[in-house]
């Protein structure tokens, strides 16, 4: 099957070719005619299955003959609203928007959160048919009124997981009580949880349910690899393997802000083009960074989950789990941001003893046994032994009980398993 196949106006078609694709990917076939024929939807598709084309598609397509250059703002009017729960989500959706509407005069821009709202107010007042938005941030412009939502025919609830993971439930229902009841609906998330079938049941009119992937599933093109490293080496061994495998774009995930932010701290200073993205970091800084990955300028982005939720990185070859998630699920979008669009990728894993509890989880929710393999190359710097704890008895010179043993940092814990005789400490640490 061809993307002409689907039905896509000639000026779709050509953007699509000058992107590279000549195919539809599973999700794109089956949503693409759905929405087109005005259904509502209900899709479960995981991170890198080409959802988003899924939707932008046909949503262009469907304006396109109401497509105007006029400089009226009256003749653009809001006809297509899509949500993301992130704002670098929202801003890689209005990338692609904007990509496959190259030859379609249909306005588009992106609100979100982390910048100035005056700097979205002219576009938005300009006129736009479609709008790419976080509901934060969207709500703050229909209070200001620079957004009007009452001539919306379609709204796009992206990652709609993500979004009620991260408590935008409240938000949703006050958007969707301003939207006209008749509109299309269309609603994509990694997993049919519970809640968005709920969700689903009381938005959703009779949705075309489409489903592409195994729940919780990985990518079989992606290989992946797991090494048991002791936590204070992760960092040594990270290195190596950048080097060993000469990685020239890799996403490295940390768990904490503070770890993804020292840790390319470390990285850079060890001579590698390293950099971070995170909540501490501003939106420009982000998209700065994520400019400059893209680029190749930076080859290697340390990233929390929330900060890398929604990045789209073509043929991106490497992904490496610094730290375990908490979440199993976060380790299935992990990874998921290698192998994309048939392209083959590596996911590695730096596993600690005290991680091991976390690798189950995983295994068990991907129905997959990890196996720990030796870090290629690698030898293991020999830790020097401590030196044996002295017994009282050998402490004992001419006969003399040995002074009373202390522990050598006393404070440090309930109990101190390293003891020294307090006769062999200096002055301050010896009993008056």
């Amino acid at each position: 099957m061809s993307f002409a196949d689907l039905g896509l106006s000639p000026e779709l078609l050509r953007a699509v070719a000058e992107q590279g694709y000549s195919e539809p990917t599973p999700i794109q076939a089956q949503a693409i005619p759905v929405v087109l024929g005005g259904r509502d939807v209900l899709a479960a598709a995981q991170t890198g299955t080409g959802k988003t084309a899924g939707f932008t598609l046909p949503i262009l397509h469907l304006l396109q003959p109401a497509a105007n250059s006029s400089p009226s703002p009256a003749r653009h009017p809001l006809r297509a609203l899509i949500l993301t729960p992130t704002r670098e989500l929202a801003d890689q959706v209005g990338d692609s928007v904007k990509g496959y509407a190259k030859y379609v005069p249909l306005r588009s821009t992106v609100a979100f959160g982390g910048v100035n709202i005056d700097s979205q107010i002219p576009a938005l007042r300009a006129g736009v048919e479609v709008l790419v938005a976080t509901p934060g941030r969207l709500l703050d412009h229909v209070q200001q009124k620079t957004v009007v939502l009452n001539r919306v025919d379609i709204l796009v609830l992206d990652e709609a997981d993500r979004m009620l993971d991260m408590g935008f439930l409240p938000d949703i229902r006050r958007i969707l009580s301003m939207l006209p009841a008749e509109r299309q609906t269309l609603l994509f998330s990694a997993t049919f949880s519970p809640e968005i079938k709920k969700l689903a049941d009381q938005f959703l009119r009779n949705p075309q349910v489409i489903e592409v992937a195994r729940r919780n599933s990985t990518n079989e093109q992606v290989t992946q690899v797991v090494h048991q490293v002791d936590g204070f080496r992760k960092r040594a061994t990270l290195a190596h393997l950048i080097r060993h495998h000469d990685m020239q774009q890799v996403i490295v995930f940390c768990n904490t802000r503070q770890g993804a932010e020292r840790l390319s701290r470390e990285l850079a200073r060890e001579g590698f083009a390293a950099d971070a993205i995170h909540g501490d970091k501003t939106q420009q800084q982000r998209l700065e960074t994520l400019a400059q990955f893209k680029e190749g300028k930076v080859k290697v982005l340390v990233a929390t989950d929330v900060a890398a939720r929604g990045l789209d990185i073509e043929e991106l070859p490497y992904v490496v789990n610094h730290d375990l998630p908490n979440t199993p699920e976060d380790y299935v979008h992990r990874i998921g941001r290698t192998g994309r669009a048939g392209a083959k990728g590596t996911a590695i894993s730096l596993v600690s003893d005290e991680e091991s509890k976390q690798l189950a989880a995983i295994e068990k929710l991907v129905k997959q046994s990890l196996e720990l393999v030796p870090v290629p190359g690698y030898t293991t710097p020999r830790t020097p032994q401590a030196a044996p704890t002295a017994t009282g008895a050998a402490l004992m010179s001419n006969g003399r009980t040995p002074a009373p043993v202390r522990p050598l940092y006393p404070g440090r814990g309930p109990r101190q398993t390293e003891q020294v005789a307090a006769l062999f400490l200096p002055p301050r640490y010896r009993r008056s």
